[in-house]
């Protein structure tokens, strides 16, 4: 009996300690949002879905299995790029005798230029998935973001890097896109302050039991699929927190956050691995891909299935976010 006793106090001890672990989530007022920021976001709405249909009906499924279409969808980045200014350079790398090709834009900061905050997403699917949401979704975002920072002056360095080869079978391999160039960036010495990956990030439900979790995050957070996540380990922990804490001063949209052990299931299935493997801190803006999405990695990830709206909401709450973490009302950095 003592015994039983015991195990269940430890068990109970056990889950108490690991919410207070994860359970960073800062307590903030959530503002209400001016006028001008609903025009924007009505503004970003149609922009992303017309990137959205670009990669998932106009490309389709797009990797090293079929280089063409990987080649269309970098071709994509790198016109609407070249379109807003910026000057793209290219990391190429060969797979299987195919050339594949990590894309970057940088804005120089002014004030702390050897600090860098890389916004990432790839670019890639797997082979039979037209990839609406994973990750046109988040590549919608990733270009809009970067042509909304296309006219800022920054205190810190901002990075937006497009990344090929995410998925399987490369994902956590030599020939992962993020981890050629996240290793580049060790071998270089480059201060990377923060390292912000978007992975999927454009289906939300409001009803009940719409969204599922590894164990033991089932025990902590809510059932209903209508937020963006922002997830790190625990080494990235002070990050989370505090671009949770400025998405949430600066969006309405609702936002949760974890930073528990690397281990469990799905919190490192995205680029933010990579830097993470080298030393650096980063997160992943998230809808939770396969704890939400019934589409996820199949035929049936069309534009169709994406929520416009909520991801234009989501968009405008990461630049927000961003340009807290970058830029300061006198054009330096604030702390992270």
């Amino acid at each position: 009996m003592i015994y039983a006793s015991l195990l269940v106090f430890l068990a109970a001890f056990s889950i108490w300690a690991y919410k207070a672990m994860i359970d960073i989530r800062p307590k903030v007022n959530r503002p209400k949002l001016h006028k001008d920021a609903y025009q924007i976001i009505d503004d970003l709405e149609a922009r992303l879905k017309v990137h959205v249909e670009v990669l998932a009906e106009e490309i389709g499924p797009r990797g090293v299995f079929v280089p063409d279409k990987l080649n269309a969808a970098a071709d994509y980045i790198r016109g609407f790029w070249e379109k807003a200014g910026y000057e793209v350079r290219a990391q190429t790398f060969m797979v299987q005798d195919i050339a594949c090709h990590n894309l970057a834009v940088e804005i120089p900061g002014k004030s702390k230029p050897d600090e860098i905050v890389i916004v990432g997403a790839h670019y890639d699917t797997v082979s039979w998935s037209p990839g609406a949401n994973d990750n046109g979704s988040a590549v919608a975002a990733f270009l809009e973001l970067s042509r909304l920072f296309s006219t800022i002056s920054t205190g810190r360095t901002v990075r937006f890097v497009a990344f090929t080869n995410e998925e399987p079978p490369f994902f956590k391999t030599g020939s992962m896109g993020s981890l050629v160039y996240a290793k580049e960036c060790r071998s270089k010495k480059e201060n990377i302050v923060a390292m912000v990956c978007l992975e999927t990030i454009g289906y939300y439900r409001d009803e009940p039991k719409t969204q599922k979790y590894p164990f033991p995050l089932s025990l902590f957070y809510p059932d209903r699929g209508n937020f963006v996540a922002v997830v790190g380990n625990l080494r990235s922990k002070p990050l989370v927190r505090s671009f949770t804490r400025n998405f949430m001063e600066e969006s309405d949209f609702p936002v949760e956050c974890a930073a528990p052990f690397g281990f469990i299931t799905g919190i490192d299935w995205s680029d933010h691995w990579s830097f993470w493997h080298c030393g650096y801190p980063a997160v992943m803006i998230t809808d939770t891909a396969l704890f939400r999405y019934p589409y996820y990695h199949s035929s049936q990830d069309t534009p169709d299935k994406i929520d416009y709206h909520s991801l234009a909401r989501v968009t405008h709450g990461v630049y927000r976010a961003l340009s807290r973490m970058v830029v300061s009302d006198h054009g330096h950095s604030r702390p992270l």
